[in-house]
């Protein structure tokens, strides 16, 4: 508790999910803080659960609450250029997040997963597969549970997926083993360029024992030397490979087959290169994998993740809202296999994003492309199918009638849902147009 000797004035920046974990996190350690709360927001989300003594100001700015903070912690979707951050930064006031006080407090091994695209899909098999081998295992950060809430479970190993954002106000978290699994163009409404954006991202290894790097994408590679590197890839050789043994493809540790690719249920080239990641990262954090190999096989993914959610009468429909920028729908789009039509729905808030590298990806595809939203008038010019709709249930309603046995519908954006959805789970569960069984979560709404 030496971190706290000089801590009295506590202001926690943002509240919703995150901020509230953070709240109750400095409430259960039961030292002498005065917890204030700032949220922009005049009706802030998590105001009615916030503990008795903590104060909120809401609406605005409270800049002499920052003048007399001994610690800010500031919520991820708060950008670290924020003038008032900066602010507080130049006073030599500690800015943190949620993840650096998970590190003040953590005593057991923790794995960690960040990169442009695939990451909740990493961190959530990591996990499962962790757990299949009989580590008790707690996964959360970016995904589900709040980093600060796993503290109260007893496990024996914490598996994170880390945003660029959380790991802007992270410094000293302890990483057994993390991985920086690809770099594409996101966020760039955000960071000042593709440059900045990956020092954000290289954050995760300025204290893991191994670095786990993606040897097809060499910007996942750190700029300092004498770190231990562990290599994946599915096109060169590396230490953990995609290997052809008497005809038939293995992932590989060290040119020694593990497993069949086509034992995965996973579908899609991307998601061979996920389970590779997931083998080299519990070997580097002591884990014998072999004894969840029979979890990796049988992992069928996340919601909202390259999901079939539905087939009838021949036609399937996938759920892959999660692919919020280009390089998730070019990996969606990678190795797909039907026999007729792909009706692709893509739109959104694009923040900022350039749509052209998918042209070559649809030119190869039998494929109507439906654009919706702020930004789907951009898409029009990659595809002579392509045609424009106000919103995505209209551009549903207008062709699930067309379409026949071998076709499929599926919603990879490539952009953000925010100018029709508060977020990427609402954009399909809200959606009156698609079958009853995409609307079984409920709980999201």
């Amino acid at each position: 508790m030496e971190r706290w000797q000089h801590i009295k004035n506590v202001v926690v920046c943002g509240l919703g999910i995150t901020g509230l974990s953070v709240v109750k996190h400095l409430k259960r350690l039961e030292l002498p803080l005065n917890i204030r709360v700032i949220d922009t927001r005049d009706n802030p989300p998590g105001k009615e659960s916030l503990p008795d003594g903590v104060e909120l100001y809401s609406g605005s700015w409270n800049t002499q609450w920052l003048e007399d903070a001994d610690l800010v912690v500031t919520n991820p979707g708060i950008a670290l250029a924020t003038p008032e951050i900066q602010t507080v930064v130049k006073a030599g006031t500690t800015v943190v997040g949620d993840i650096e006080l998970f590190a003040w407090q953590v005593d057991k091994p923790v794995i960690a997963i960040t990169g442009s695209n695939g990451k909740s899909t990493v961190t959530d098999l990591t996990g499962v597969v962790a757990n299949a081998c009989g580590v008790k295992t707690a996964i959360g950060g970016n995904i589900g549970v709040p980093a600060l809430d796993l503290l109260e479970q007893e496990v024996d190993l914490y598996v994170l997926e880390l945003s660029s954002f959380q790991l802007e106000t992270t410094s000293s978290l302890p990483l057994v083993a993390a991985a920086f699994l690809n770099l594409s163009e996101d966020h760039m409404d955000r960071y000042e360029g593709m440059a900045d954006y990956r020092e954000a991202k290289l954050r995760i290894f300025e204290h893991a024992s191994a670095c786990v790097v993606n040897l097809d994408d060499k910007a996942t590679y750190p700029d300092s030397k004498n770190l231990n590197l562990v290599e994946f890839s599915v096109e060169n050789e590396a230490q953990f490979e995609v290997i052809t043994k008497d005809g038939v493809e293995w992932l590989s540790d060290n040119k020694l087959p593990i497993l069949p690719t086509s034992k995965l249920s996973l579908v899609g080239r991307h998601n061979v290169a996920n389970a590779l990641v997931v083998i080299a990262l519990l070997k580097q954090a002591g884990i014998d994998y072999r004894q969840g190999l029979e979890a990796l096989t049988s992992y069928t993914g996340l919601t909202h993740r390259c999901q079939v959610v539905a087939e009838k009468d021949g036609v399937k429909w996938v759920n892959d809202s999660k692919a919020t920028n280009v390089a998730s729908t070019l990996a969606a789009l990678s190795g797909l296999e039907l026999e007729g039509t792909l009706y692709l729905l893509v739109g959104g808030d694009g923040k900022g994003a350039d749509f052209s590298e998918l042209a070559p990806a649809l030119g190869n595809l039998n494929v109507q492309l439906c654009c919706y939203g702020a930004d789907g008038k951009e898409f029009l010019s990659l595809h002579p199918s392509a045609r424009y709709f106000s919103t995505m249930p209209e551009a549903i309603e207008v062709v699930s009638p067309q379409t026949q046995a071998g076709d499929m519908i599926m919603l990879s954006p490539a952009c953000a849902s925010f100018d029709q959805f508060p977020n990427f789970m609402l954009e399909v569960t809200r959606s009156p147009i698609l079958p009853a069984s995409i609307l079984k979560n409920r709980d999201l709404e």
